[in-house]
């Protein structure tokens, strides 16, 4: 009888506590987190310790920073992964859509190492890009990331319920996205005008949500939360003396409202936290460690008040958030495009390079988008895996075209051969095919030159291209180089102003064996005009007449073979660089030479790695040599000088200036150690050497001890216009020293 009353008693007691526990209120708890640029990363240091006080949270909410912060929090990261994550991860990067050189085709390549500022020029009507970027970088980041929830099309279904804010562009009208692709609904919110270009959902154009509602905490009050958690970073009004830029001033006026508005909301907000950030702004991404940091200081000084909240929890509710795992790769069943209307499937497939059934990394999926959206063709590549049985995914492609095809590119350039030019380049798009590209470039300044270009683009199959082109300059050189060039006679004179003029044009057809491998073959024509006017025979004191020193009128069958994996075409760090070229010449009109068949050869290898951080060494060797006619002496090979885009047969040599070192055939050798002491500031050590001679591997002096060597010292800065370089050079051999001075992408 005694045991069963302590039974009862016992049963009883457990009854009533299950009832008193489950009686007791759970507290529900949403988190806002406003937008702020950079200073969205604050988020994750106060997300950190609202895991360290144990909060579970039920409903998390954001804008533009906020909006990707939360969006990952929801998605099962930690605040430990989102540190480690936005640490490694380049915001210059993201923000300029800077696509590596590995995924553009060497056509593409030689327009992004051409031409400083590109616009749209439709129907001859100037206008701006929607953005800086496009976006593409921060969406394919964002792809990856939430790949492990990408079959989750209800926000609401994730493992915190989540949505963020966007604007519509059209109305003004603030619209939450909480369905659909959420790196898609997060690009958007996350779209900061001039920064990023609007990005299109259901027919909706959308940018930055903070335009509209930066800090969304009615629309988190209505989801049933019971206690809201609000993190705000938005930007403070700034003096005069920080409002030094358009993108400045922009954000100022629309603080104007979001700071009025936040009176009111910072009242509704339950547990308010304000990281102290005024120091820093929307774009000081380089200062993210501080300002994760200035987030765990606000939030830990209400570390007390947030265990608190924890303890009007059910426990038993609680669960430890587990790292999510990523994966590196994928398998690929098939590949569905959407949305392309000129350009075909084929086309696509070709530029992606993907294969179904394999297992397809990241890496490389990544890489194929990038391909896809360096074409320009595209406004916009996004995609989404959808699951298949047996852990197999349809990549499916949503592209969206670009509408134009007409732009208007600019350039700026000097050189000490060239000296001054301004470019203006005129590109039309789909004039005649779909996939043909028209190109003329009008360069003016000290010496007026043109480039014209037509290519077809048949992707890995032949593509074809004509080239037309003037290249002309003034340089004085001394006298002794054009008695070793010229019949001319024999003058009492040191220097003379030689005068070149170059009209090429060329037809080929081109083939790429892998991405960075092309061969090519054609046609080419070529005229040529050296002459000087300013030769004055100091003994009889008068000026000579009108010399023609050379004159050519030649046509030559042509190939080449070229290899590039340089990751910068100006100051590699890694990679390998091959080019092989070869004319034969077969027959001439107009000669003031007697002409026979010959032929040129020349190449080049380059090799560029990395020993230490900050500092990349680049090996290089090249040679050429002619074989046959010696008559035409202005294609012989001319070392010295430095700065300019190769012509002909000059190559760049330190220690000479241009045109004091000729034969018909050279060997040289290069090494660079470049010193990046600073981001896109570059200290250059360089030793040349090389050997040059008329028949040099007929005679074996080819291997011989170097007649020729320099040194040179110099400043190289990546800028907007393109590098800018000053280089002194020193020869142990004259004893004497040439400074070199270029300014802006060569042309």
């Amino acid at each position: 009888m005694k045991n069963l009353l302590y039974i009862f008693l016992f049963l009883t007691g457990s009854i009533f506590a299950q009832e008193n526990t489950a009686s007791k209120k759970d507290l529900k708890v949403g988190v806002v987190l406003s937008g702020g640029g950079a200073k969205g990363l604050a988020h994750i240091g106060a997300l950190k310790k609202i895991d360290e006080a144990g909060i579970r949270v039920d409903y998390i909410a954001g804008t533009s920073m906020g909006a990707i912060i939360g969006s990952l929090y929801a998605a099962g990261y930690t605040p430990h992964q989102l540190d480690s994550i936005f640490r490694e991860t380049n915001f210059n990067t993201l923000i300029q859509d800077d696509l590596p050189r590995s995924v553009k085709t060497f056509y593409e390549r030689k327009d992004s190492e051409r031409y400083t500022l590109t616009l749209p020029f439709d129907d001859f009507k100037l206008s701006f890009p929607s953005g800086l970027s496009k976006g593409q970088n921060l969406y394919n980041l964002l792809s990856q990331l939430t790949a492990h929830v990408n079959n989750i099309q209800q926000f609401e279904n994730l493992p915190i319920p989540f949505f963020c804010i966007g604007t519509n562009m059209e109305t003004g009208e603030a619209v939450i996205l909480e369905n659909g692709s959420l790196a898609q609904a997060v690009s958007a919110s996350g779209a900061i005008p001039t920064l990023f270009s609007p990005v299109e959902i259901e027919g909706k154009l959308m940018t930055d949500g903070g335009i509209a509602n930066n800090y969304p905490i009615e629309e988190l009050k209505s989801r049933g939360v019971d206690f809201i958690i609000g993190v705000d970073v938005q930007d403070s009004l700034v003096d005069r003396k920080k409002l030094q830029s358009v993108f400045e001033i922009m954000t100022q006026v629309n603080n104007f409202r979001t700071i009025e508005a936040m009176k009111e909301k910072r009242e509704k907000t339950d547990l308010y936290i304000k990281p102290d950030i005024i120091d820093f702004s929307v774009l000081s991404f380089e200062k993210g460690s501080k300002i994760i940091e200035k987030g765990e200081e606000a939030a830990d000084k209400k570390i007390q008040e947030l265990k608190a909240i924890a303890a009007q929890q059910n426990p038993q509710k609680y669960e430890v958030r587990k790292p999510v795992i990523l994966q590196d790769s994928i398998y690929i069943h098939q590949i569905e495009i959407v949305g392309n209307h000129n350009y075909p499937r084929n086309y696509i497939r070709g530029k992606l390079k993907l294969e179904t059934q394999r297992l397809t990394s990241y890496q490389d999926l990544n890489r194929g988008i990038n391909t896809l959206s360096a074409t320009g063709n595209f406004k916009r590549v996004e995609y989404s895996l959808v699951p298949n049985a047996k852990n197999t995914y349809n990549l499916r492609l949503r592209v969206t075209e670009n509408k134009n095809n007409t732009y208007l590119r600019l350039g700026l350039h000097y050189d000490e051969l060239f000296r001054s030019a301004a470019l203006v380049n005129l590109t039309k798009k789909s004039l005649f095919l779909t996939n043909d590209i028209i190109s003329l470039d009008f360069i003016a300044g000290d010496n007026f030159r043109y480039d014209f270009q037509y290519y077809i683009d048949k992707g890995n199959y032949w593509s074809i291209g004509v080239n037309s082109r003037v290249s002309q300059f003034n340089k004085d050189v001394d006298f002794d180089f054009l008695k070793q060039n010229s019949t001319i006679g024999d003058y009492n004179v040191n220097k003379v102003e030689l005068e070149n003029f170059d009209f090429t044009n060329q037809i080929y057809a081109e083939t790429f064996f892998l991405k960075f491998f092309k061969l090519g073959l054609g046609a080419e024509h070529k005229y040529s005009k050296v002459e000087t006017e300013t030769i004055i025979d100091q003994e009889a004191d008068e000026q000579l007449p009108f010399t023609i020193l050379e004159q050519s009128n030649v046509f030559s069958a042509l190939g080449y073979l070229e290899y590039d994996t340089y990751d910068n075409s100006y100051f590699p760090s890694k990679g390998i660089h091959f080019r092989g070229d070869f004319n034969l010449y077969l027959f001439d009109s107009r000669s003031t030479f007697n002409f026979s068949e010959f032929s040129i050869a020349k190449g080049t290898v380059g090799y560029a790695f990395s020993p230490l951080p900050k500092v990349s060494t680049r090996l290089q060797t090249e040679t050429g040599f002619r074989v046959g006619n010696n008559d035409m002496s202005f294609l012989n090979f001319s070392l010295g000088g430095y700065g300019n885009l190769p012509i002909n047969n000059i190559v760049q040599f330190y220690g000479y200036d241009f045109f004091t070192i000729t034969g018909d055939s050279y060997i040289k050798g290069l090494i660079d150690i470049d010193y990046e002491f600073i981001k896109k500031n570059h200290l250059i050590a360089s030793y040349n050497i090389a050997n040059v001679d008329d028949d040099l591997y007929k005679t074996g002096e080819w291997f011989s001890s170097p007649d020729f060597t320099g040194f040179a010292l110099g400043y190289g800065l990546e800028t907007i216009l393109g590098p800018v370089e000053l280089k002194y050079t020193y020869s142990p051999e004259r004893g004497e020293s040439e400074w070199f001075f270029a300014l802006g992408y060569y042309f």
